[in-house]
């Protein structure tokens, strides 16, 4: 929409000049009355009459439609348990995460908890979050509210927490001591 928005204002200001649209490194698509690199003319029709009204756009109203609004949940995302800086001690690296979101979620929004900065379970709309086999070490945790399309709309503080797995290694046993004699 915004770009059709941009080349109608283009062709409104440059009736009867040359435009240029191209495609910049990410994948932009930019129009200019310029020429530049890569740029490919567009070729406008003649009997195109374009005006731009600064009026609001109305949707359209298309019969059997139904008009798709964007949700506007403002949330609060809290991570309640473990705790920030906590050790959690568990040989098999397993342990519970458990959330807290205000207001309850909307329909297509989903909790999705974050170690390390990488999402390690699936998108869910409970707040508890069952783990297993986490390596041994400081974590960061966070816990995220995100759409179906992956966008993310409130983000947890991230918390920090230390999984402490009791090592195998035995003490090292002393050498008995050996006397040695003269003689």
């Amino acid at each position: 929409m915004r770009i059709l928005l941009i080349v109608l204002c283009l062709l409104s200001v440059v009736a009867q000049a040359t435009v240029y649209k191209w495609v910049d490194k990410d994948g932009n698509i930019h129009y200019s009355d310029q020429p530049h690199s890569n740029a490919q003319q567009v070729q406008l029709n003649e009997n195109t009459d374009n005006q731009v009204s600064m009026a609001p756009v109305k949707p359209l109203n298309i019969a059997g439609a139904t008009a798709v609004t964007e949700q506007k949940a403002i949330y609060q995302v809290s991570i309640l348990s473990p705790h920030h800086e906590e050790t959690i001690r568990d040989n098999a690296g397993d342990f519970t995460v458990t959330g807290d979101v205000q207001p309850q979620l909307a329909s297509g929004h989903h909790l999705q908890l974050y170690i390390d900065g990488i999402a390690t379970t699936d998108a869910q709309t409970s707040a508890l979050f069952s783990l297993k086999d986490i390596d041994r070490g400081e974590h960061k945790l966070q816990l995220k509210v995100i759409q179906q399309n992956g966008k993310v709309l409130a983000s947890s503080s991230e918390i920090t927490i230390f999984l402490h797995q009791a090592g195998l290694i035995k003490p090292a046993i002393p050498a008995p001591s050996v006397k040695r004699t003269n003689g």
